[in-house]
């Protein structure tokens, strides 16, 4: 049996995994509070006889929680998040969390993301404000006041990406286990009229792309180097035999 095609085979789809992250991380580096992905790589060993055969396995993507940019726009509708929370919002496919904290109130007095999604307290009930009522302040803990007075507070959340997600928007996520309300904001807070920008190295993933796009082309030239090589071989069996 020709172990050598199946091994090459997973490799390139263990690379063309990494190529996909790459491609959406570049894509999205101008992304209000996008988190970039990299996918983890493991090798799998086979128990056929009368050798051990390592195959590449791309496991699936992982997040990249470190930190983008804060710009600093003025708008006291637009927050940062310090630390690793997230804000949540309601969608149509259930609640989802984002770093990007650009808000609008609707003449409704509904507190809304640019895409018109709820923002939502640490209960998941949706945020409003008097659209009349004058400027909102937003403290560290996400407390909403407006006129003086209190009248709500952005809910911030720690997500378990270990136990899988899915990404909803580019910049928000789906965990899949329930995210868990932050209560301690010494290390996790809000910051009123900036907006966190992408994660993404525009320059190093261009680095990544074009190393992985070399390996799968590597990859590719010895896999059809070594089908050559069969070709040829069969030929000249099947020559001798004739």
């Amino acid at each position: 049996m020709d172990i050598n095609t199946p091994v090459g085979l997973s490799g390139q789809i263990a690379l063309a995994r990494r190529l996909e992250t790459i491609a959406s991380n570049v894509a999205n580096a101008g992304t209000a509070g996008y988190k970039s992905e990299a996918v983890t790589f493991a090798t799998v060993v086979s128990k056929t006889q009368p050798f051990q055969t390592s195959f590449a396995f791309g496991g699936g993507p992982h997040v990249d929680l470190s930190g983008g940019g804060f710009k600093q726009t003025g708008n006291p509708l637009d927050v940062a998040v310090r630390g690793q929370g997230f804000l949540a919002i309601a969608t149509p496919q259930g609640t989802a969390y984002t770093r990007d904290g650009r808000m609008q109130i609707l003449p409704t007095g509904d507190i809304v993301t640019l895409e018109g999604h709820a923002v939502l307290d640490a209960g998941g009930a949706p945020l409003t404000a008097d659209p009349e009522g004058g400027t909102l302040d937003i403290g560290n803990d996400g407390a909403l006041r407006q006129n003086g007075r209190t009248i709500g507070a952005l809910g911030l959340f720690t997500l378990d990406f270990a136990k899988g997600y899915s990404r909803y928007e580019n910049s928000a996520f789906i965990p899949a286990t329930a995210a868990v309300p932050v209560d301690d904001f010494t290390r996790d807070g809000i910051v009123q009229g900036f907006v966190e920008e992408s994660n993404v190295n525009p320059v190093m993933e261009m680095t990544r792309l074009i190393a992985v796009q070399r390996a799968f082309e590597a990859m590719s030239a010895s896999l059809d180097q070594r089908d050559q090589a069969l070709r040829e071989t069969i030929q000249g069996l099947g020559a001798r035999g004739g």
